[in-house]
């Protein structure tokens, strides 16, 4: 059994419920998950970055919490 390890978003809102600092994150297997612990609104995103969305636009890193 592995324990997931939550953390939440400071500053960040939830899309649905509109609730200030309300986001958990955690991953799991390949995928990152946001989650509102006030309506359970849930995002879902892949582990590694797609294609840009704009021609030009590059990722340069992504942040990794520990």
């Amino acid at each position: 059994m592995t324990i997931m390890r939550k953390r939440f978003i400071a500053g960040a809102i939830c899309p649905q419920c509109h609730a200030l600092d309300t986001l958990a994150l955690w991953r799991e297997e390949q995928k990152e998950v946001v989650e509102c612990v006030r309506c359970g609104h849930h995002q879902y995103q892949l582990d590694t970055p797609s294609k840009a969305t704009r021609s030009g636009e590059h990722v340069i890193g992504m942040f990794r919490p520990h």
